[in-house]
C-alpha cells in the first residue's frame, strides 16, 4: 500500500496496544516509523531495473526478518523512551513495535504487486490483489480514528475511536476479498460461456476504488482482458483477446530478467518485439491494455535476438484525462469500451 496508508496502519496499531502506558502520541510516533521501515528497502539501488522490482518487498518485508528485527528496535524505543529495569513495559514496546512491523507486510500482501513473506524459507511472492495500492476506503477508517485518539489525548473515548476505526479499515479489506471472489466467479461462467477455459485468472480492483474490477484470464497463446463494475446492469462479462507473443519464447529462455519477471508475474506477462527491434516483456498484473507500469525491454533482434547488457524500463500509463473519465464512468455501471 502507499506510505501514507502504511504510516496511519502502524501508528494506530502501536497505540491500540500502549494504550495509556505512555503518551499516546509516543506509541503513534514509533509506531508510524516501525510502519514505514520496510519499505526503505526502496533506497537500495540494484543496479537493474528488473531487480530493483522483484527485490523490493524481499527481506525487508519478510515476517522472520522483522520478527528478529523487533527484538533490538523494541529495546532501543524503549531505552529512548526512558523504559530502564520495567520488563513488564519492555514487553508492550515490543509488541506494539513487532505488530506495528509486520502487519505492513500483511497488508502490502493484499495488492498485486508480490510481497514476499516466508523468505528466507521461499522466496514466493504474495499477492492476494484484493485491493489497490492506493484506496482511500481503507485508509480513511485507520486515519480518523488515529486522528481522534491523538486529539483526545488517548482518553477512553478516543481509544475506541481508533480500535473502531482499526476494525472497520480492515473490514474493508476482507470485503474486498468477498467482492474478489464473486467478480472471479462471473468471469469464469463468461469466459466459459463464450468457449474458454482459462489456465489461470486475475481479478483486482480498478484505480482508488472497489467498484470496478479488472479481470486478465490467461489460455495458451492469448489472454483476455475484461471489466466488471458492481454498478453494471446484470449480465455475462466481456472480454478482449491479445495475443501473449507466444513465438517469442524461445528467446527469453537463457535471460534471466524475463525469468524473474515470468516467476513475480505469476505467469501474467507478455511478450511484443517492438518496431526498433526489441523484445519486452510486460507484465500484465499492473495496468490495462496496452499501457502497464513493469514492461521492460530485455534483447535486441540481432538474427536471433541478443540479450541487452542491462533490461530497460519502458513502463508507463497512457493519457490520463481519458483514462479517468473512463474510470468514473464505469464506476458508474454505464457500458464504455477502455481507452485503447
Amino acid at each position: 500500500m502507499d506510505s501514507l496508508t502504511q504510516i496511519v496502519l502502524g501508528a494506530a496499531v502501536s497505540v491500540a496496544v500502549m494504550r495509556r502506558r505512555t503518551a499516546v502520541w509516543k506509541a503513534a510516533l514509533w509506531g508510524g516509523v516501525a510502519g514505514t521501515l520496510p519499505d526503505l528497502d526502496v533506497l537500495i539501488a540494484h543496479g537493474d531495473p528488473i531487480l530493483d522490482m522483484v527485490l523490493h518487498r524481499a527481506e525487508s518485508h519478510a515476517l522472520f526478518w522483522l520478527t528478529l528485527f523487533s527484538f533490538p528496535f523494541a529495546w532501543l524505543v524503549a531505552r529512548v523512551q526512558g523504559v530502564q529495569g520495567d520488563g513488564a513495559q519492555l514487553r508492550w514496546w515490543w509488541l506494539a513495535m513487532w505488530l506495528a512491523l509486520i502487519t505492513h507486510p500483511l497488508l502490502d500482501a493484499f495488492t498485486v504487486y508480490g510481497t514476499q513473506l516466508w523468505l528466507p524459507f521461499s522466496n514466493y511472492p504474495v499477492a492476494l490483489g484484493s485491493v489497490f495500492i492506493i484506496d482511500p476506503a481503507v485508509t480513511l477508517p485507520w486515519l480518523i480514528g488515529l486522528a481522534v485518539v491523538l486529539a483526545r489525548r488517548g482518553d477512553a473515548r478516543g481509544l475506541r475511536a481508533n480500535a473502531w476505526g482499526l476494525a472497520l479499515g480492515t473490514a474493508v479489506l476482507l470485503l474486498g476479498v468477498g467482492l474478489q471472489a464473486r467478480v472471479e466467479g462471473l468471469a469464469r461462467a463468461s469466459l466459459a460461456a463464450q468457449g474458454v477455459q482459462p489456465e489461470r485468472v486475475l481479478v483486482t480492483p480498478a484505480p482508488l476504488s472497489m467498484l470496478l474490477w479488472r479481470v486478465v484470464a490467461v489460455q495458451g497463446a492469448a489472454y483476455y482482458e475484461g471489466f466488471h463494475g458492481l454498478l453494471d446492469a446484470p449480465g455475462a462479462m466481456h472480454f478482449d483477446r491479445f495475443e501473449r507473443g507466444a513465438a517469442l519464447e524461445g528467446a527469453i529462455a537463457g535471460i534471466d530478467g524475463a525469468q524473474r519477471i515470468r516467476h513475480f508475474s505469476h505467469g501474467f506477462y507478455k511478450l511484443q518485439e517492438t518496431a526498433s527491434g526489441q523484445l519486452v516483456i510486460s507484465d500484465l498484473r499492473m495496468g490495462q491494455e496496452p499501457h502497464y507500469s513493469f514492461a521492460f525491454a530485455v534483447a535486441q533482434r540481432s538474427s536471433p535476438f541478443a540479450p541487452l547488457p542491462l533490461a530497460q524500463a519502458v513502463g508507463g500509463t497512457g493519457p490520463v484525462a481519458p483514462a479517468l473519465a473512463w474510470l468514473g464512468r464505469r464506476m458508474l455501471g454505464q457500458p464504455a469500451p477502455p481507452p485503447r
